[in-house]
Order: structure tokens, then sequence, then C-alpha cells
């Protein structure tokens, strides 16, 4: 009985110090970020975690010197519009490959998944050339055709997982009252699917909201910039001083948005995750 107890002890040690390890590690970026942001000239160089004398002027300096209130607004409406296509299509997507049986249809999810495996790289002299000859060069469209690109492969794969799980009577049910397929997908199934819509839906955000790369080769004017094109602009403005504190107020700025997201929908990220876990 000792031996048990002392092995459930150690075991239980065991876990709350991964747990306050992982805690450490996720959460002190955003605390360092946070008090370098309320920090200006000396005092970012000190190693106390909170300044002595906190103050608001770098925030004020990134929406002072800069369009970056126009950036953040361009990158709401480019995540959430690639968010909006990519469920609406990945939807339609996922009830083919998921409840139509054809030919060829393992090959295709093959080759949906082998592209999201692409570096951004590989594909970005292709999709410079798509975006110009659709004229589309420093516009938010070049970047939500860009941003498809990213997030499509991977909600679609994601979704035909979770639509393979719903039960058939539903669909003999429906197609016994002469729904359509329109109707079968988007009144009848994504109800069942929202907390998997909501998980996916997220992940798609944020990768549209983070990604760099196209945003930088596609833009061209300030006033188009999403936020991490925006935030690189604030280093390279001035010269060889490095603004660390405007920078670092800039990546709160575009990190409390993400943060609020998760927060808010938790719940049904973990029950969408959780859902995808179990063989229905």
């Amino acid at each position: 009985m000792i031996p048990s107890r002392r092995r459930r002890m150690r075991s239980r040690a065991g876990y709350w110090a991964a747990s306050l390890l992982f805690v450490f590690v996720s959460v002190f970026p955003l605390v360092y970020a946070v008090s370098s942001s309320l920090k200006q000239g000396a005092a970012l160089f000190s190693p106390a975690l909170w300044p002595a004398a906190p103050t608001l002027d770098n925030y004020r300096s990134v929406f002072a010197d800069q369009p970056f209130a126009a950036n953040l607004l361009n990158s709401v409406f480019v995540a959430a519009t690639v968010v909006t296509l990519s469920l609406g299509l990945s939807l339609m997507a996922a009830w083919a490959l998921a409840r139509v049986s054809f030919r060829g249809r393992g090959t295709l999810l093959m080759v949906i998944l082998a592209t999201s495996m692409f570096p951004q790289v590989a594909v970005l002299s292709g999709m410079f050339e798509l975006v110009r000859a659709f004229g589309l060069y420093d516009t938010l469209g070049a970047l939500i055709v860009a941003d498809l690109l990213l997030t499509l492969p991977f909600t679609v794969w994601v979704l035909v997982t979770f639509m393979r799980q719903l039960p058939r009577e539903l669909e003999e049910a429906a197609a016994m009252d002469g729904v359509g397929v329109f109707t079968l997908v988007f009144r009848v199934f994504v109800p069942l699917l929202w907390p998997a819509l909501v998980a996916t839906g997220l992940l798609a955000f944020v990768a549209a909201w983070n990604e760099f790369l196209f945003a930088l080769t596609f833009t061209l004017s300030n006033e188009v910039h999403t936020v991490p094109v925006a935030i690189a602009l604030i280093s390279t403005a001035s010269g060889f001083e490095l603004p660390w504190g405007r920078i670092m107020a800039a990546s709160v700025v575009v990190t409390l948005p993400l943060v609020a997201l998760v927060v808010y929908f938790q719940r049904r990220i973990v029950a969408g995750l959780a859902a995808g876990a179990i063989k229905g």
C-alpha cells in the first residue's frame, strides 16, 4: 500500500510540475511582450519583469506613426473572408468526399493532403503570376486568394473526418423528404458540425491572421498591408535603432484578438477536437 501511495504522489507531483512548466512556457512570452511594450529607453534593458514607470507611449506611437489601425482592419477582413470561404467550400467538398462514392476519391484526398505540405516559397512564383493575371496585385483580394491556398486543404481534410461520423439515417430521411444537397449540408449537417466548424475555423483564422510571406509579396502600399507586414516595417523604418518597445506594443495589439477568440470559443474548440477523436 505504501509503495503504491508513493507512486501516486510522485505521479501527481510530476503532473503538476509538468503543468506548471507548460503554463510558464506558454504565458511568459506574452507577459514579457506586455512588460516590454510598457517600457521606454534604458528601461527596456532592465531585468525587472514589470517596469517601474509604465507608459503607453509605445502604443500611441504605433498608431500615430503609421496606418496601423487600417492594417488591423485589413487583417480582420482578410482572415474573416478566408475563413468564411474556406468553411463554405470545405463543407461542400467534405460532403462529396465523405458521403458520395466515386472513382478516385482516395487519390483526390491524398492530393488535397499533399497540397498542404508544399512550403509557401515553392508556390510563391506561381501565385504571383496568378495574382498578376487577375489584376489583384496590391489589393486585399490577392491575400484572400493566396491564403485560401493555405487554409482550404486543411479545412477540407478535417471536415471530411467529421462528416464521415454523421449517421447515414439523416441523409436517407432528408432524401425521402426531397431535401436538396445545399439544404442537407447547411441546414442539417452544419448544426451537428458546429463544434468542428468552430475549431477548424479558428485554426484557419490564425493561419490567415499570421500569414506573412504572401502578404509581403503581394502588397506594396502601407494602407493595404496586414499586421505581420506592418510590424516588420516598424523595424526596417527605424534604421539601425531597433524600436523594441513599439514592436512589442504592436505584437500585443495583434495577439490580444487571438487570445480573446480562443478564450471565448474554448469550450467549442475542445468539444470539436474531442469529437474528431471519437469514432461515430
